[in-house]
């Protein structure tokens, strides 16, 4: 084996103080310290220099046999010579080069040993892992490693390193983040055109999309190349510039739902909706109007090809893309809806006491109901099928009940038509999934079989097809009886019978009238609101099979308030001796004798003198006479409607009022805040 012999490696200490400050290295920096290489020693030892020194102040004169490609000599202190470089030899562990010592091309510092200041690795010199390189040492061509591997404030890019397209050479963290944020900000104009459904396009720029710089930490990374990672790394990196720029990526995001509220309320307007078979009723039965296929924006599908395309394949120009569009089958064939036929349930009521105006709320809520075909699993709401209640939506100003009164509104009567729905629904069997009772009780159903709306209460009669065939409803007005029928395919056995009972558990009669006076109105008029009756009631359903109870369910529960009879009288009057008496009436706080003593009264009224005739009389008690066709007005609200045979005896007004003074019992009532029908 040959064996090689290497000259030790000295290191020599400088004890000047123009020693520790640092200092530029020149190139005679490579002819100093280094000892020459001599070879031809068969023992294979590195000889030791005389007169170096190591640091500790012991001679340098251990040597270490190396055999042909061991990598394990160790050199002592002293300089590594171009031939050590050449053979690939290694400074071992823990050895220093001195300062202003110089490794040549080709030389490798092994782990862990120390560069002192100002000494310079030439071109091509391999630094191993740990290896440190202290404040002012050089590599190459010159730039400089900050102390504790950081980097500093006002560094400066590296030149050769771009950001996407965007070169950001010599640059410090901020200027670059400032340079590629500009970048972006003016892509945000670049527009994008989305084909959407049937040749419509619609247009919006990448800045409405939310555009943003996807990867800011890019700008970090550019200022570190070169001055982060081992000593290595830093090297590698540095004179890889030399030879070709860095580039990093640059990466672009958007707001995903930006573009998904876009998608919403510009592109959907454009879907063609698919639509469903369905049935009319005829005089000879039924037919089948086909359904129509729909095109419509797949939210989800398009969002992700935007996103995608954005920050994937973008060319950063202006651009345009298609929209995923899905296909909507109609539901319902001819063959299936040709097997409506059959009768699920059906039910009526009368509004014969309803004048023109309720009459025809019931009618218009009807008409827009009926014709409906319900798919299975579909859930119908009464409220959204005859909204909104308007005059345009064919409505009139009729009774309603609201705060326990009676008051005009439109659309007054339309919970009749819930109403007979709920219990066409209930003899079907359909699931019911939202029903309300009345704030009071209605005369047209028994307690607990009505079903009440209310717009701004969010009150609504809603039920589920629950079976496993699409149902038809038909719904028409003859004479003053609406009637609601649900067609379907009937699976029941022809022995079942259904049955819905009312079952009122408790009576609240009001006890008193309650009486205001009015010194706006005049003596003699007596404006007044009928009382309720108040009720708890429960609605059982009863199943019989061959005329044999087989269940009983309990439906609902509800409960209707009390209310008293109520009255306005009118006190306005130059009669003193009139004014006192109709006082004396009011304190009675029983209405049938004030209007007695009211129309007594107003055959003698003197009329009433304005205000500017009366010095020294408060004008609020003396308002413009009126003429004395002080009849009451009909204070009842829309009583028109006579009460049903299926009412319970509580529901007939109390004996002591007078005809008049009928409970409206066909309006159905309105609830808080807002009026019901």
């Amino acid at each position: 084996m040959k064996n090689i012999r290497k000259m030790s490696f000295f290191f020599t200490i400088a004890t000047t103080a123009a020693f520790l400050q640092p200092q530029p290295v020149s190139a005679q920096s490579i002819e100093q310290n280094v000892v020459e290489t001599t070879a031809g020693a068969e023992s294979g030892t590195v000889a030791e220099t005389d007169g170096n020194s190591d640091m500790d102040g012991d001679s340098a004169g251990k040597a270490i046999d190396e055999k042909e490609g061991d990598g394990a000599a160790t050199v002592g202190h002293g300089g590594i010579t171009d031939n050590d470089s050449a053979e690939g030899n290694n400074a071992a562990y823990e050895n220093s080069v001195g300062d202003d010592e110089t490794i040549t091309d080709g030389g490798n510092v092994a782990g862990g040993d120390n560069s002192s200041k100002e000494d310079t690795v030439a071109d091509g010199d391999a630094i191993a892992d740990r290896d440190i390189i202290t404040d002012g040492d050089a590599i190459a061509d010159g730039d400089t490693i900050a102390d504790g591997d950081t980097i500093a404030d006002g560094d400066t890019i590296a030149d050769g390193v771009y950001i996407g397209t965007i070169d950001v050479s010599g640059l410090t963290m901020e200027q670059a983040i400032d340079k590629v944020e500009a970048h972006i900000e003016e892509l945000k104009s670049r527009s994008l055109a989305l084909d959407v459904i049937n040749g419509n396009q619609v247009t919006v720029t990448v800045g409405e999309l939310g555009l943003i710089w996807g990867n800011p930490e890019a700008a970090k990374d550019a200022v570190a190349l070169g001055k982060k990672g081992n000593v290595v790394q830093r090297y590698k990196a540095l004179q890889d510039l030399r030879h070709e720029n860095h580039v990093f990526d640059l990466a672009y995001d958007l707001d995903k739902e930006l573009i998904r509220q876009f998608l919403a309320e510009q592109c959907t307007q454009y879907n063609s909706e698919a639509k469903d078979a369905v049935l009319t009723k005829t005089e000879s039965g039924f037919s089948v109007t086909p359904g129509t296929v729909g095109y419509v924006v797949d939210e989800e599908a398009s969002l992700n090809a935007i996103y995608d395309y954005l920050t994937q394949e973008w060319n950063l120009e202006n651009a345009q893309l298609e929209l995923v569009a899905k296909v909507e089958e109609p539901r319902g064939t001819e063959e299936e809806l040709s097997q409506v036929r059959d009768v699920l349930g059906t039910f009526s009521t009368n509004f014969s006491s309803s004048g023109s105006s309720r009459s025809a709320n019931v009618t218009n809520g009807c008409d827009l109901i009926a014709g409906t075909t319900l798919y299975p699993g579909d859930e119908f709401s009464t409220y959204e099928a005859v909204s909104p209640f308007s005059k345009e939506n064919g409505y009139f100003m009729a009774g309603s009940y609201l705060n326990g009164q009676v008051v005009d509104s439109l659309g007054g009567g339309i919970c009749q038509v819930s109403t007979t729905l709920y219990n066409a629904v209930l003899l079907a069997e359909l699931e019911v999934t939202e029903r309300h009772n009345h704030s009071m009780i209605v005369s047209y159903v028994d307690p607990s079989a009505d079903a009440a709306i209310a717009e701004s209460a969010g009150k609504d009669f809603k039920f589920v097809n629950n079976t496993g065939h699409p149902v038809y409803i038909d719904g028409y007005v003859q004479g003053k009886d609406i009637t609601f029928t649900i067609y379907g395919v009937e699976t029941r056995p022809e022995s079942r019978e259904v049955e819905y009972v009312s079952e009122v558990l408790s009576v609240i009669r009001p006890e008193s009238d309650i009486i205001h006076t009015d010194v706006a109105m005049p003596l003699g008029k007596v404006v007044s609101q009928s009382a309720h009756i108040g009720y708890k009631a429960e609605l059982w359903k009863v199943v019989r099979e061959n005329g044999t109870e087989v269940s009983r369910e309990q439906i609902n529960s509800s409960s209707y308030k009390m209310v008293p009879r109520t009255a306005t009288v009118g006190l306005s009057t130059n009669d003193v001796n009139a004014y006192n008496e109709m006082l004396a009436a009011v304190s009675t706080n029983n209405i049938d004798h004030v209007k007695n003593v009211a129309a007594a009264l107003a055959q003698f009224a003197t009329p009433a003198v304005p205000a500017e005739q009366q010095p020294g009389v408060p004008a609020d008690q003396q308002p413009p006479a009126q003429p004395p066709a002080e009849q009451p007005p009909v204070e009842q609200p829309p009583v028109e409607q006579p009460p049903a045979v299926e009412q319970p005896p509580v529901e007939q007004p109390p004996v002591e009022q007078p005809p008049a003074e009928q409970p409206p019992v066909e309006q159905p009532p309105a609830e808080e805040p807002q009026p019901e029908g």
